[in-house]
């Protein structure tokens, strides 16, 4: 029907609610992989016309990603079924340690993003 995978559609629902967009760098950094493979999936978004690029003024290589008309109606025409599925992975799971499991998976996401810096920064030797 909308022949997205799972990380094309992830990129489409982070900009959702974002009328401003995001860099590609800020979408890499949410979605927790490389830029060089996040460019792929917004070429990729940009030839189904689902979203653009717009220039960063002052920045001739930055630029924001924002979803088109076309991008948003795609993804409130998938999100109501997103939703239902989701209900039926987590179950009968109550909202507490729902909220708990949120709190412990973000302490895991920080845990990754230091360690990533740590490993990007140049050693000195």
């Amino acid at each position: 029907m909308w022949q997205l995978s799972p990380s094309l559609f992830n990129v489409l629902n982070l900009l959702r609610e974002l009328p401003q967009g995001m860099s590609q760098t800020e979408l890499s950094r949410a979605l927790l992989m490389h830029r060089s493979n996040l460019t792929g999936l917004v070429d990729r978004l940009e030839e189904r016309g689902l979203v653009k690029r717009l220039e960063v003024p002052g920045d001739r290589r930055s630029y924001r990603v924002v979803l088109t008309p076309d991008g948003q109606r795609v993804v409130e025409e998938i999100l109501p079924r997103y939703y239902n599925a989701a209900r039926e992975v987590w179950g009968e799971m109550s909202d507490a340690r729902a909220q708990e499991l949120c709190r412990e998976l973000a302490q895991v996401s920080e845990n990754a993003e230091r360690l990533a810096a740590r490993l990007n920064k140049p050693s000195l030797k």
